[in-house]
């Protein structure tokens, strides 16, 4: 476990979009499944950080040293019949960060949020078989099902997805 953690909430990406977007590539090329494959443009990765953001979107990071070595989103829903939920989106850690209980620390705060929210349904999903199954299900995330075919890696191969939830 890593002490000097800190985790805060990002209002403003401009001044940190390239340190987002290496972070961002170096997890797609370490093969992390949120949504973009390898090889990613840094240019790619700019343009996606620049478009986070929105009232909707709530952005937390964890930093060492004021470096950025992680970051997960909380996307908070706006139909009428759904402002009691929210679906955590793309927790990712600095490969050379991992296993230090930075996404553990991520995801309290995202809850933590939540909770101030008023929210009290989290969802997420993530690829079967990644170590984020295990550390969804050791804070309380419980599986609901399972959609195969879901996402494609690098090489081609379709994988499923795992969907979880959470009470309040």
């Amino acid at each position: 476990m890593i002490n000097n953690v800190q985790i805060e909430q990002m209002k403003i990406i401009d001044k940190h979009v390239d340190e987002l977007s290496e972070l961002l590539v170096k997890v797609v090329e370490d093969d992390a499944s949120i949504g973009f494959l390898p090889p990613l443009q840094f240019s790619d990765a700019n343009k996606y950080w620049l478009n986070v953001l929105n009232p909707e979107v709530l952005l937390f990071v964890a930093k060492i040293n004021n470096q950025i070595v992680g970051s997960v989103q909380l996307q908070l829903c706006t139909k009428q019949n759904g402002g009691h939920r929210a679906e955590i989106a793309k927790l990712m850690t600095d490969p050379n960060y991992r296993r230090n209980g930075i996404g553990r620390s991520l995801m309290n705060k995202a809850e933590e949020r939540a909770k101030q929210e008023g929210r009290s349904l989290l969802v997420l999903d993530t690829r079967e078989g990644d170590p984020s199954n295990l550390l969804y299900s050791s804070i309380g995330y419980i599986q609901a099902g399972k959609i195969p075919y879901y996402a494609k890696s690098a090489n081609g191969e379709l994988h499923s997805t795992v969907l979880y939830y959470k009470f309040f």
